[in-house]
């Protein structure tokens, strides 16, 4: 293992600082559709090279696009005119001595599957086509997982960064997508689409609210009705969220800001399948949010996308998931902490349980001292370390979410 380098910070943390902003891209936004379709497709040939082979052979399905298709929105219900198109790329292994795996076979009904339980409105079958691009990997690569190592090397020289806690406006901020996509929620206002949207700006003790949410069109009668039910939401969801708020003076909503009465279909958010991919906006795998499920601009952040990548191999999925792990660990387990942030950096080929670095960096509460917890912080990392093997069989189980 590498050096566990850790050092005290001076100055505010983000909590304290006058302003703070947080985005959060729902289930239904495009570029959160392609994180999590690629990464059921990577736990579905995870599962598929075990059952064939025996062992998890070298993938990376962590390139995907998702284009935009084409409706016809009409009060009362509209109709699909173009399917979206889903492009699944990047390397995958189709065989080992003799055997042979259909790798897209699986990962189209890996993507099917995805559909059918999370956008209910989405027919996988009549609204998307499917393109797969999986090809091999390069022999120095898939070299990798010859053998039957417990810990892999890593395929990748990268560095990953997470932290701990959660500040109140990243809180907020998560629980506004998961309360509007909830099924609680969805099952009273059944006109809400899944495309959720959420911009959070923190300024002092305020924290402003602007979301983006589509209501069905087919629940729609008239643009009078759009707004009455768009009021009925954004008052709901504001109540919600000031039952949550902990140290704020003012939380204010906005709902779909761009509408402008007077204008009828042009001037209201309306969709026919509850998300934006529909004809307004493509997706992308890496666009949307870290691991954590945030967009949290003050914060670090590396610039790998896990969705998708090997769960043994690939740190740019592993080391993603382990650093937040390891800060919210470290800030749990030892008192004295107002703030955790941790690095690892990899160095390809040596396995992954080696990171070539691990940097940590503290805030301590008032009167403690950051040299009296090196040694209990170091413990803990090398206790989570050891255990790699376990958490990437996790990671390949889906046991961690990646957007």
């Amino acid at each position: 293992m590498g050096e566990i380098h850790v050092q005290v910070m001076r100055g505010p943390t983000v909590p304290e600082s006058e302003v703070e902003i947080v985005e959060r891209k729902g289930l239904g936004h495009p570029d959160t559709i392609c994180d999590a379709v690629m990464e059921q497709i990577a736990l579905a040939l995870a599962r598929a090279y075990r059952d064939k082979f025996g062992a998890i052979l070298h993938f990376n399905c962590d390139k995907g696009l998702l284009v935009a298709g084409r409706v016809e929105r009409r009060f009362g219900g509209g109709k699909v005119l173009e399917p979206m198109r889903l492009i699944i790329g990047d390397r995958a292994s189709i065989a080992s001595g003799r055997k042979r795996l259909d790798v897209a076979g699986v990962a189209i009904e890996a993507a099917k599957a995805w559909f059918r339980k999370n956008l209910p409105r989405v027919n996988p079958e009549r609204h998307l086509r499917y393109r797969v691009e999986l090809r091999p990997g390069s022999e120095e690569l898939t070299a990798l997982f010859s053998g039957k190592k417990r810990v892999r090397g890593a395929n990748d020289t990268s560095a990953a960064v997470g932290y701990a806690p959660l500040t109140e406006a990243e809180r907020l901020v998560l629980e506004t997508e998961r309360y509007l996509n909830a099924s609680a929620f969805k099952a009273r206002f059944p006109e809400t689409g899944q495309d959720v949207k959420v911009m959070g700006i923190r300024s002092g003790r305020r924290l402003s609210l602007t979301v983006a949410m589509p209501l069905i069109d087919q629940y729609v009668e008239s643009e009078a009705d759009y707004f009455r039910r768009k009021q009925a939401v954004q008052e709901d969801l504001l109540g919600h969220l000031q039952k949550q708020s902990e140290n704020l003076e003012e939380i204010s909503v906005r709902l779909n800001s761009l509408d402008c009465r007077g204008k009828g279909m042009d001037g209201i958010y309306l969709t026919v399948i509850g998300t934006s991919a529909e004809d307004a906006d493509s997706g992308e795998v890496g666009r949307g949010n870290q691991v954590n499920g945030l967009i949290a601009l003050n914060r670090p952040r590396g610039s790998e996308a896990a969705a998708g990548k090997n769960p043994v191999s690939h740190v740019g999925k592993i080391y993603n998931v382990l650093t937040h792990r390891l800060a919210d660990r470290i800030y749990r387990q030892i008192s004295g902490l107002r703030s955790v942030e941790v690095w690892l950096c990899s160095r390809i080929g040596e396995p992954v349980d080696r990171p070539q670095i691990v940097s940590v960096q503290i805030h301590v509460q008032p009167g403690v001292r950051g040299v009296d917890l090196t040694d209990p912080i170091r413990g803990v990392i090398q206790k989570e370390l050891t255990r790699i093997p376990d958490f990437c069989e996790e990671l390949a189980e889906g046991r961690y979410p990646v957007c």
